[in-house]
């Protein structure tokens, strides 16, 4: 019970404050404008701000752990390479592979992943290293998946070769420039060098960062519509299903055989059961997604992930792993 509880005060808020932006929507007192002034503000100042200071402290000198780094990452990108794989195989409206894909492998690791992982095992040491291993790939591969699944159809070989060499430069590109991750190399660079800045500055940085996910959450809530969620329903709730129940059902298992300590899989748990995280409604706006199914999956994921992370908790309580 005490865990239930944690999840849903954990999670619930989450929810909340989508609501908050849609009614604030309804009311008049916020509109589209501001949802799209607001999407580039997140996207380019305080995600990379919140981004930057996670990095930073992850202080990768000192708890470096090969083996659960190489675990994370390894998980990651699998995750990543069959959920795209099968949603092209199956999903008959190719212009939502790309938010589907990020939707159902993308969680909340930096946003609720410390919150999470602290009352589960009693302290959060691992969670930087979580975060080394998977949040790298989760924002690089969004913005590889982001680019290359638009849903544009071609009407030769020729011109679909064409297009593929423009999507590979034009991804490349896209990585090459991206805020979100220039500001996580950046971070893992100082991180790694003990490099850090005036008081003054990191505050001002961290208070930035700060206004991600609320911001974010506010955004979600502006710009659901309700019509049109309804419509992807089928494809928000296999995502959700990917993202909080067969993830952790494959992987966990693997981190328990490895031997791993009770902290790590928590973290691990944290990583592949936590709730699609905000931002991915972000990029899915900013690189011309239209973000409905982003946002049902988000809303999906974070009603059901109080529930499904208490299970799972109360599963490797049982089996005393954590």
């Amino acid at each position: 019970m005490d865990n239930l509880l944690y999840s849903l005060n954990a999670v619930i808020p989450v929810f909340l404050i989508i609501v908050v932006g849609y009614v604030l929507k309804r009311t008049g007192m916020l509109n589209d404008e501001f949802a799209k002034t607001a999407n580039g503000f997140v996207y380019k100042i305080t995600l990379p701000a919140m981004l930057l200071n996670n990095m930073m402290t992850c202080d990768i000198r000192h708890t470096f752990d090969g083996a659960y780094v190489l675990y994370c990452g390894a998980v990651t990108l699998t995750g990543i390479l069959v959920v795209w794989g099968i949603s092209r195989l199956f999903l008959k409206d190719k212009s939502i592979v790309g938010e589907f894909v990020q939707g159902a492998y993308r969680g909340s690791a930096a946003i609720l992943g410390i919150a999470l992982v602290q009352n589960i095992s009693g302290n959060t040491t691992m969670a930087p290293l979580m975060m080394l291993g998977s949040v790298p790939l989760y924002n690089i591969f969004a913005v590889i998946v982001l680019i290359f699944e638009n849903g544009e159809k071609t009407e030769s070989n020729q011109n679909g070769a064409g297009q593929r060499q423009k999507k590979i430069a034009g991804s490349v590109k896209g990585i090459c420039k991206n805020p979100i991750i220039l500001s996580i190399l950046g971070g893992m660079l100082l991180s790694f060098f003990d490099v850090g800045f005036p008081v003054i500055l990191d505050k001002t940085i961290s208070s930035i960062g700060s206004l991600t996910t609320p911001l974010a959450l506010i955004v979600i809530g502006v710009g659901f519509e309700g019509r049109k969620a309804v419509k992807k329903i089928k494809p928000a709730v296999a995502a959700s299903l990917i993202k909080l129940v067969i993830q952790p059902l494959v992987f966990l298992p693997i981190a328990v055989w490895y031997g791993f300590s009770a902290d790590k899989i928590a973290a691990a748990l944290v990583m592949l059961g936590a709730p699609t995280t905000a931002t991915s409604y972000i990029m899915s706006k900013n690189m011309g997604h239209e973000g409905t199914l982003s946002s049902s999956i988000i809303m999906l994921t974070t009603l059901c992930s109080a529930f499904t992370i208490t299970g799972w908790i109360f599963i490797l309580k049982s089996l005393n792993v954590i």
